[in-house]
Parts: C-alpha cells; sequence; structure tokens
C-alpha cells in the first residue's frame, strides 16, 4: 500500500501539471499521511538538510562557469577549432558538431545549454550547407546528451550525493562512455550521410588552423585543468567548480573580451536561475527519500527484485528498462533524486560497482532527455531550430538508437567503463 501511495501521489501530481519540486514534497505529505506520521517540522528540516551539501556547492559554480563560457565567446571558439580540421570534408558540419559536442561536455556539464549554444551556431551553418533539417537538429540534440555523462558532470554530483559515492570517481568514469558516445554518433553520421552530395566548406590553411588553435587553447585548456585537478588529489569537485568559474570569468573578460563588466549581472542571474530550481528539486527529494526511508520502500523494491540479485547482469537490465520508462515521463534531475535512494541498497546486495552503477544510471537518464514525449533536450532543439516536434524527433531516432546500443553493451560489459577507469586513477 506504502508504495501505491508513494507512486500514486507523486506520478498523479506530475501528471495534473503541478512542478516536480512541490509534486515531491506533496508526495511526501501523503506518505507521511499513509504512516500517520504528520509533522511539517520534519519537512522543513529535510527541505534544510537536504540543500546543506558541501558537494552540492560545486552545481552553482559549474552553471556559472557554463553561462559565462556561453557570454564570453568560449563556446563559438570551441566551435571554430573542429569546423577548420573537417569542415571541408563530404558531411563535415556533422563531424564538426560531434567534436564540438564533445568539447562543450567538457566545460559545462548541462546538456540543454550545450544543445541551445552548438543549435544557435551550427542550425543556420549546415541549412545554407543543404543538410537536411530533422537530422541535423537530432544530430546535436543527441550530441548535447554527451554533457552529463564526460565531466564537468552536474547529473554526477546529485548522483553523488543522493548515494553517497564518490564524485570525483564518477567524474574520472565518465570521460571513456562519453568519447564512445561521440564515436556512435559518428559512425551514425557516416553512415547516413554516405553517399548524399553536401555543400563542404573551403578547406582551411595551416596559419587558419594554427590561428584556431590558438583562439581556443584557452577554453581547452579548461577539461585539462579540472580532470587533472582530480586525477592528482589537487581539488574536490566543489573546489573545481570554484575555479572553472573563476578561469571562465578571466578568460571571457581579459583574454577573449568578448564580455563587459556590465554582462556580468544577466549571467549572474542566469546562473541563480538554474541554480535555484536544481537546489528546490534537491530539497524536496531529501523528505520524500527521509520517508521512503521510513516507510521501508527500498527494503521492498529489494524483496521484489530478490531472485535476480545472484545475477547481476539480469537485474542490471531490469532495472535499465525500469528508468528508461521512467526517463520516457520525468526529467533527469528528478528521476537520480527519487530512484537512486530506492536502488542503492538492491546495487550493494547485488555486489554491482556503484561507480559503473552511477555511469550507467546516468547514461540511462541522459537518453531521456531526447525521447518523447518529455525530452527536455528535444524541446530545447525543436526551439531553437524551429522546427515541429515531429519532425525534430524523427530526426533524433537513428542517434537515440546507436545511443540504446551503447548503454546495452555498457551494460552487459562493465569492463569497458571500469578498466578506463582503473587506467585513469
Amino acid at each position: 500500500m506504502t508504495v501505491v501511495v508513494f507512486l500514486g501521489s507523486l506520478l498523479g501530481c506530475i501528471f495534473l501539471g503541478i512542478p516536480v519540486a512541490f509534486s515531491l514534497l506533496l508526495c511526501g505529505l501523503a506518505l507521511m499521511l499513509q504512516l500517520n506520521m504528520v509533522d511539517f517540522q520534519i519537512m522543513a528540516q529535510n527541505l534544510i538538510t537536504g540543500a546543506d551539501s558541501f558537494p552540492l556547492l560545486a552545481i552553482p559554480f559549474f552553471v556559472l562557469a557554463g553561462e559565462l563560457m556561453n557570454a564570453g565567446g568560449i563556446s563559438k571558439r570551441i566551435v571554430d577549432l573542429p569546423l577548420k580540421l573537417v569542415g571541408h570534408k563530404q558531411g563535415g558540419l556533422g563531424y564538426v558538431a560531434i567534436i564540438a559536442s564533445v568539447l562543450m561536455a567538457s566545460l559545462s556539464g548541462s546538456a540543454a545549454a550545450d544543445t541551445a549554444a552548438l543549435g544557435m551556431v551550427l542550425l543556420p551553418m549546415m541549412k545554407r550547407a543543404g543538410y537536411e533539417p530533422g537530422d541535423s537538429a537530432g544530430l546535436i540534440a543527441t550530441g548535447g546528451i554527451i554533457a552529463p555523462i564526460i565531466p564537468p558532470s552536474i547529473p554526477f554530483i546529485i548522483f553523488g550525493v543522493a548515494s553517497g559515492v564518490s564524485i570525483s570517481k564518477l567524474f574520472l568514469a565518465g570521460i571513456a562512455p562519453g568519447i564512445l558516445m561521440g564515436v556512435a554518433l559518428g559512425f551514425v553520421w557516416w553512415w547516413k550521410s554516405r553517399g548524399v552530395q553536401l555543400a563542404m566548406t573551403e578547406k582551411a590553411s595551416k596559419q587558419e588552423i594554427w590561428h584556431s588553435v590558438k583562439e581556443g587553447a584557452w577554453a581547452l585548456l579548461l577539461p585539462v585543468i579540472i580532470v587533472g585537478g582530480f586525477r592528482s588529489g589537487m581539488f574536490t569537485p566543489t573546489e573545481a567548480g570554484a575555479v572553472a568559474a573563476m578561469y571562465a570569468l578571466v578568460v571571457a573578460l581579459f583574454v577573449y573580451r568578448e564580455m563587459k563588466i556590465g554582462d556580468l549581472f544577466e549571467v549572474l542571474y542566469a546562473a541563480a536561475e538554474t541554480t535555484a530550481i536544481v537546489m528546490l528539486l534537491v530539497a524536496a527529494s531529501a523528505v520524500s527519500a527521509f520517508l521512503i526511508t521510513i516507510a521501508e520502500v527500498p527494503l521492498m523494491v529489494v524483496e521484489i527484485m530478490q531472485p535476480l540479485v545472484d545475477s547481476p547482469t539480469l537485474l542490471m537490465l531490469a532495472i535499465m528498462l525500469f528508468i528508461m520508462v521512467v526517463g520516457m515521463v520525468m526529467d533527469l534531475t528528478p528521476t537520480v533524486l527519487i530512484l537512486v535512494p530506492v536502488l542503492m541498497p538492491l546495487i550493494k546486495d547485488a555486489g554491482i560497482n556503484p561507480v559503473y552503477f552511477g555511469v550507467v544510471f546516468i547514461l540511462n537518464c541522459s537518453i531521456g532527455l531526447i525521447t518523447p514525449p518529455v525530452g527536455n533536450v528535444l524541446n530545447v532543439i525543436t526551439g531553437v531550430s524551429r522546427l515541429p516536434f515531429e519532425a525534430c524527433v524523427r530526426g533524433v531516432l537513428p542517434y537515440l538508437a546507436a545511443m540504446l546500443s551503447l548503454l546495452l553493451l555498457l551494460t552487459i560489459f562493465p569492463s569497458l567503463i571500469l578498466v578506463p577507469l582503473k587506467w585513469i586513477s
């Protein structure tokens, strides 16, 4: 009965159009009524405790860094470098989109922000070159979901806080799968663009390439600093966020000089707005997480899936299928905050590596961002491209199939994540 109350109240509120954060609070209230322990002081305490976390400080820093990069011309230079290198090849702008997606992912950690930034720059160029608009939009949208996997990843921070798993290890474990996502997209794009005559940009001279390298060097240095800092133990993810924000500010103001001091208010406002949304979700989820623990919902889930505990691969496949269905109707952050406290006891019981689980969990949730009907990134690319929603859905389908295939491979073969992690660490 408790599980029915939990799911019924939560999903009912979401389908009624109530914002997810308030749906979580109402779900907590419903659980309190079910458990006959209504106490608003408990709700208030858990709201405060949920947001009062040092690792969560990394979120506003990385969000601010992403906003500074977009406003300061860093994103534009990230696109320019692959454009000079491969723009002249057959289907070159598609490869530019993929390379730029991987590079942008290593800077911002936000799928929606990366998709919007790349879409604004590349979609007009691809349209002028004769690329099919829906296909271009689908490629850029799918490239955008690499951002939650390659560090610095905001969803990894949230997962780490919700599960107690090392955020630094999650960051390092995400590098190889993120690159594999880019490779998978490159293969699909090659398959689709072969034999199709598309306009190509002029081949850049060595001087132009060198100029782009010099211009983009400041931007490309940031992921090196962040990953190097983790690997060496020089700073924590929270400190890395502060370093990234300060670095982006200095580069935007004094190196590229595309941002003025007067622009800072708008940038800070946008970062604060995004941070407030995420933090309210995190705080509200702490109430539900506390109550589902009191109600022993995790134990119930463990009992239901107990027959699969002795077969970790089958268990992972069942969990991934469940997350996939949830991800089709719920955004990434609430999915992490709601399901992680429920599933982690089961993962520990089955002896599954929690870092590996975190990576495939976030990858699965990221795929949900381009899956109709709710896909957040799908809605972003629809707005940026000004195409009908149906056209963007059709355009994203081949790349969605590639991402699902990669998810299946990573689920069946954990070594694809754990071996590179061991080498990087």
